[in-house]
């Protein structure tokens, strides 16, 4: 098939049998790869609820059609699982170059199940798949494993120790990129799986080369033209949005207590580029290049990213950009997820400062947290604690009002109250506070368009747009980046033009018609390749019939198939909530409209996306989406 390897190895780390999993060419098509496909996949292989830790337990690493075939911004790959940090589905994105050389291997993905007695890792070739013995990678960082796994043209992705330790929001890396969200990185350690390596020849066939490429070339060009992807990003990386954040009460600071911080300006993009930057650097077929390169401990390595500043600065009031760096790469080195680690210092930080838990940990005395790194990847000491997350941490010591997590994830450094979509966004998410799950609506209040955060209007429908997209733009292969191309330019380099301030201001009067157009996505069934090039990419390579309709609509059949497993693992309605911080306290006493409206989108919401009262799918909803006979 067109686009794909056209395999799928499942491997039983209990048996060490290694056998083919069979996906239909119908499933590809409904399911195109990465989140949506593993989603598909977990569905089929489990009946009832399974806990995180347990043999039954699978980790499902997805490719997808885009990847490695040489579209901008496509060396994405993905790995699902259940998270030992929320018991939810997780899914989580990664740009390093593993899921290329799996491709190269022959493979669209991997089924990892069972638990090895022994402590092992994965080789995947193009001839065969061995599990080999791990001891002499076993408590080593992920810098030093990926240098003794050796090979210039070897994908590989490895946990650190926090992985080891069962670390609940630990990562796998791969390179200097990670798979960071959920802890899908603490399920490899529980089944000693120390990583993968993944090597081969193997190329992958395209439908229309020409075509292909022809479209390529004019969608780089369209990258580097647009305000955001060309100049934006390319100049000050995803750092570039601090200050923004921080003028419009966007930036987490000092455990979300506020959406600004006095000190933005010495950890913002422009003091990173200024004090800190040796050169850009981007992932495998990015034109982009937002990625920084700096130093920590006297060595060139990957520069912090905004939710990083956020939540290891302004959240913990530390303005010490250098900190921040050199916090960035040790929980890269140990295998821990920065936003998870930064929400959980700065929740600490105010239970001690509230005397529910004396610590040690202070607002702004951060010196003692390049250690604190190490404990919590151990789990020694106060680590052990932070190790379990803020959920727990909550659970133990109280504070649950100001506990930054929903569905037991940490959120994002985008503070909602200030941004109505977003908050919604969070509350929804699928697999707890993420701002991308979420739909990211935060880029049309205030970081891309300049639409108006505080109005709950019209958000429920353009939140789940986003969703939608976002799903399937993850499932296609490519980075979310390129969405922004959906922006039109104009709005984004001129907001101060009246046309502009009109048309942001009207933009949630079209809330209706957005809803409708989610209901009606037959309506689309054509091809704009200058605003959104994601279809046209997937039908060039694939040879399906692939329209923005039929686009959104495989987002939306994932997003729901995502929301079934979770309510199979026990999620109800009431779990789509933000903590009573961001809808009860007012950001800014002096603005009575400074807190989330969540009740009201949310019945807008479930009304839209065709659920019931309690966020459960009705039946009607599935056999739109050709998932007649899915159920809880």
């Amino acid at each position: 098939m067109f686009g794909y390897a056209g395999k799928i190895a499942k491997i039983n780390l209990s048996s060490g049998i290694v056998e083919d999993y069979h996906v239909s060419d119908q499933d590809r098509e409904l399911f195109l790869g990465g989140k949506t496909l593993a989603a598909k996949i977990i569905y089929d292989s489990f009946k009832s609820k399974v806990e995180a830790f347990s043999e039954e337990n699978i980790l499902v690493i997805t490719t997808a059609p885009l990847t490695s075939s040489t579209s901008p911004c496509s060396s994405r790959f993905n790995v699902s699982t259940i998270s030992p940090l929320t018991g939810l589905l997780v899914s989580s994105n990664c740009g390093g170059s593993f899921g290329l050389h799996l491709r190269r291997a022959g493979y669209d993905g991997l089924i990892i199940g069972g638990i090895s007695k022994d402590k092992v890792y994965l080789d995947v070739t193009d001839e065969k798949i061995t599990i080999k013995n791990a001891d002499h990678l076993w408590g080593k960082n992920t810098g030093e494993v990926q240098e003794l796994l050796g090979g210039k043209n070897i994908g590989k992705f490895v946990i650190g120790i926090a992985g080891e330790n069962m670390v609940r929001y630990a990562a796998v890396i791969s390179g200097e990129r990670a798979a960071g969200r959920g802890g899908v990185g603490a399920v490899f350690g529980f089944k000693n799986l120390k990583g993968i390596v993944a090597s081969g020849k193997e190329s992958i066939e395209t439908f229309d080369k020409e075509d292909f490429k022809k479209h390529n070339l004019s969608w780089i060009k369209a990258l580097k033209k647009h305000q955001l992807t060309g100049e934006q990003l390319a100049k000050l990386g995803s750092a570039s949005l601090v200050s923004m954040m921080n003028y419009r009460n966007l930036l987490a600071t000092k455990n979300y207590s506020r959406g600004s911080y006095d000190d933005f300006e010495k950890i913002n993009g422009e003091t990173l580029r200024q004090d800190h930057l040796i050169k850009n650097k981007g992932c495998v077929t990015c034109p982009i290049q937002c990625g920084r390169v700096v130093k920590a401990y006297g060595k060139e390595v990957k520069g912090p990213e905004l939710e990083t500043l956020g939540l290891l600065g302004s959240n913990l009031l530390n303005n010490d950009m250098q900190s921040i760096i050199n916090l960035n790469h040790l929980c890269d080195e140990y295998g821990l997820d920065t936003i998870t680690f930064g929400s959980c210092v700065g929740f600490a930080m105010e239970l001690n400062e509230k005397g529910l838990w004396k610590n040690g940990l202070s607002f702004g005395e951060c010196s003692p947290l390049e250690e604190l790194v190490k404990k919590v990847a151990t789990r020694q000491g106060i680590g052990d604690d932070l190790a379990e997350g803020t959920k727990r941490i909550s659970e133990k010591y109280g504070g649950s009002d100001f506990a930054m997590h929903v569905k037991g994830l940490e959120i994002a450094a985008y503070e909602p109250r200030a941004a109505q979509g977003m908050g919604l966004g969070y509350a929804t998410s699928n697999r707890g506070g993420c701002h991308l799950n979420g739909g990211y609506l935060v880029v049309l209040e205030g970081l891309g368009l300049n639409v108006n955060g505080k109005t709950a209007r019209g958000k429920a429908a353009y939140t789940i747009f986003f969703q939608d997209l976002m799903e399937v733009v993850s499932a296609g292969g490519t980075c979310l980046f390129t969405t922004y191309s959906l922006l039109p330019q104009v709005m984004v380099k001129n907001p101060n033009n009246s046309l502009v301030w009109f048309i942001n201001k009207a933009i949630p009067s079209f809330g209706g018609l957005v809803s409708f157009l989610h209901n009606h996505t037959w309506l689309m069934n054509f091809n704009m390749k200058g605003i959104l090039p994601h279809p046209y990419s997937i039908k060039s390579v694939t040879g399906f019939k692939t329209t923005i309709g039929s686009f959104i609509k495989t987002g939306e059949r994932g997003y729901n198939l995502e929301r079934i497993i979770n309510i199979r693992q026990g999620l109800k309605g009431s779990d789509d909530a933000l903590p009573k911080r961001l809808i009860s306290e007012l950001q800014r006493v002096d603005d009575t409209d400074s807190k989330v409206k969540l009740p009201e989108m949310l019945k807008d919401y479930y009304k839209i996306r065709g659920w019931d009262e309690q966020g459960v799918p009705t039946k009607s909803r599935l056999q739109k989406l050709g998932l007649k006979g899915y159920s809880v």
